[in-house]
């Protein structure tokens, strides 16, 4: 039996896999990728590592979570360095567990090695931290999607700064369950495509405007996108100790 390492690639950048990802993935003998992993991070891996499309991609045709368990396995029965390379970090909305349960079952060995997550990414794309201080001292990362059905966002907003995964395709209706919990609509939002890669885009605006449907001409389905909502967010200059003034401001 081979060994599985279950690594986080990070948010994109080839450059800001971890240190030990970069060494482990340099020893690959297979690679089984997400889809949303860039080519140039491939490039860790040995030139004769045999590199396999595992991808799982929100609302689109992708890749059985059953089937990845059993390539993974049957993967590990042929080569001595099994790879999972998974965008962000494995254990944070990327299914790690369902793969681990299936190798523990099959009697495979296997490791995490952990990755930085988008949100961070995110933050320090923005410049701006998650946790600001006498703005922001909680965080919460959701996803408004589950196996089953949509989660009711409005069951997680206790947290000063919310950042929402695979929350494009809903984006308005996140918005406006937010507001109607309680949320100002002039609280800020800042939305993030392809952090930390070339093809890296902001827009910022108003929770009221988000729940209008004002960014809906501006995203790109393709590219991956991150919603973070809270006074955080805001520019600098608009956070005092009498509360926020947000103006919208949109910078592609």
């Amino acid at each position: 039996m081979g060994k599985v390492y279950l690594i986080g690639a990070g948010p994109g950048a080839a450059d800001l896999i971890t240190v030990r990802g970069a060494r482990v993935l340099g020893m690959a003998d297979v690679v089984l990728h997400d889809a949303l992993i860039e080519p140039e991070m491939l490039g860790h891996a040995p030139k004769s590592a045999k590199f396999i499309a595992a991808g799982k991609r929100c609302g689109q045709r992708s890749t059985a979570q059953r089937f990845i368990n059993k390539q993974l396995i049957d993967a590990a029965r042929q080569y001595a360095v099994v790879v999972r390379l998974k965008g962000g970090d494995p254990m944070l909305f990327g299914r790690a567990d369902e793969e681990m349960r299936a190798l523990e079952a099959a009697g495979i060995d296997y490791e995490i090695v952990p990755g930085i997550t988008a949100a961070s990414a995110g933050a320090a794309a923005l410049r701006r931290s998650l946790t600001l201080r006498g703005v922001a001292r909680s965080v919460a990362l959701l996803t408004h999607r589950r196996a089953d059905a949509p989660t009711a966002i409005s069951e997680t907003v206790n947290a000063d700064s919310l950042v929402c995964y695979m929350g494009r395709d809903n984006a308005p209706g996140i918005a406006r369950a937010l507001i109607a919990a309680g949320r100002s609509g002039a609280m800020p939002v800042a939305l993030i495509e392809a952090c930390s890669t070339p093809r890296e885009r902001t827009l910022t605006l108003t929770l009221a405007q988000l729940a209008a449907g004002h960014a809906r001409a501006w995203f790109d389905i393709t590219q991956p996108c991150l919603l973070m909502i809270g006074d955080a967010f805001a520019q600098p200059q608009e956070v005092s100790g009498d509360g926020l003034s947000w103006q919208s401001i949109a910078a592609a």
